[in-house]
């Protein structure tokens, strides 16, 4: 097999390098396609460019496969956790019992946020949105724990470990600030989620009971979404992390592009779709048909996906975790009972199987959240502290290759051309 393709550009012939993949997809190497023929490449969405080598996630839309550094997601789900698989994704392999140790203690140590930081939730309006709030105190981190010039192993693990372990306590401390309650302080006797949870739900005067069940849905929620290959978000981690930029500023800005209702705000769209249809009295049938009309301004959302062209693996792990938590005595939710009708009716829909529109992981995660009780505007907030781990395993992955280079994408300009500045009293009245 050749391993070069042939372009053919005005009669001549140009030989550009096939790289091939550990699963054996093939992509052309175009870095020097400019070079030797004077063209760029257009490809809006990027969906047919590959930006990057990476070991870290891959998936097979076809199949419905998703792998952490070659781990099945579904026993990642099963077997880890929350920090194991962050150690996992940041450090290539599952750690020891002594690796496990270490990286947990030194996420609990770090949990604390600067002292300082707390009044700058003061300034916050009462109506800002958490994802706001928890963009600028990341970005702010690197003023309160600068990075060094030189960064060692040690400096880099501890850089980590803050973003990870402070963004949960960042985005707890922002919810206490929307309902007027004293902020709860992180304890070193809880586990990641269990401190989490507390954080948010405990208060001087009211303890907060962990259930085991709902702190497993929140670890599930967690894993699930720590990672999903070159998405918006992470794309743009990378992005903004070619230019140097210190780390903070750079997950801040994945954090930013996560905010978009089209990346991580879609399970937020689901529950209201959910309580839409529960609102005028429907079953979701009618609402699929409406769904399907092209003039239709509802859409069906939480089916489909960019890459998934079969059933996303962690939609089916979290419809499981849905029935388990829903069954619970006091958790049942009408929105579910809604949620499985609408996927039983479109998976008997011609419309939507010739579409490959099946459920994908926002269709349940909203579900979940709802049922812990978390606020709808904390939605993106959660699916932020998860991906935390992935943006950082991406980052430095990226600048420990040895070849970083700061992305400049080309452009194929559509304006006027060279024109001669016009004087302000000769240019024609415009109205």
């Amino acid at each position: 097999m050749s391993d070069t393709a042939k372009l053919v550009v005005d009669g001549r012939e140009h030989s550009l390098p096939l790289v091939t993949a550990a699963t054996g997809e093939r992509a052309v190497d175009i870095t020097r396609l400019r070079d030797q023929t004077g063209l760029i490449t257009m490809d809006p969405g990027l969906a047919n460019t590959g930006s990057c080598r990476s070991a870290i996630t891959y998936i097979d839309g076809e199949k419905g496969v998703l792998l952490y550094r070659g781990y099945p997601i579904e026993e990642l789900a099963a077997r880890s956790t929350f920090v194991e698989t962050a150690y996992l994704l940041i450090h290539g392999e599952l750690p020891t019992a002594r690796e496990l140790s270490v990286f947990s203690n030194r996420l609990n140590e770090s949990s604390l946020i600067h002292e300082d930081m707390r009044h700058f939730f003061l300034a916050f309006p009462n109506h800002a949105h958490p994802m706001g709030i928890l963009s600028t105190m990341v970005a702010s981190l690197s003023t309160f724990y600068p990075l060094p010039e030189e960064l060692d192993r040690d400096a880099e693990e501890q850089f980590m470990a803050n973003l990870i372990s402070q963004v949960r306590t960042i985005a707890a401390f922002s919810y206490k600030k929307s309902i007027g309650e004293p902020v709860m302080y992180p304890s070193i006797k809880l586990r990641y989620v269990q401190n989490f949870l507390n954080m948010m739900y405990a208060s001087p005067v009211r303890d907060y009971h962990q259930d085991d069940d709902i702190v497993r849905a929140v670890e599930l929620f967690l894993i699930l979404h720590a990672d999903h290959e070159q998405n918006c978000s992470t794309s743009t981690v990378r992005l903004a992390g070619s230019s140097m930029a210190n780390i903070y500023s750079v997950i801040s800005a994945g954090i930013c592009a996560l905010w978009g209702p089209r990346h991580g705000g879609a399970n937020q769209e689901v529950i209201n779709m959910l309580e839409h249809i529960l609102a005028s009295g429907g079953d979701g049938r009618q609402f699929i048909e409406r769904a399907k009309r092209r003039d239709s301004k509802e859409r069906l959302m939480g089916f489909g996906h960019r890459i998934y062209k079969n059933f996303d693996p962690r939609a089916k792990i979290l419809k499981a975790a849905c029935h388990k938590l829903l069954n619970k005595p006091g958790y049942n939710s009408p929105l579910f009972d809604i949620a499985l009708r609408l996927e039983e009716a479109a998976l008997s829909d011609g419309y939507f199987l010739e579409r490959n529109l099946y459920p994908n992981v926002d269709f349940y995660s909203g579900l979940i959240l709802k049922a812990v009780g978390i606020p709808y505007n904390m939605f993106t907030v959660l699916f932020a502290i998860g991906r935390v781990p992935g943006w950082l395993a991406h980052w430095r992955e990226m600048v420990h290759a040895g070849n970083l280079k700061i992305a400049r994408p080309r452009q194929l300009y559509t304006g006027a051309l060279t024109r001669g500045y016009v004087p302000i009293e000769e240019r024609n009245s415009k109205g």
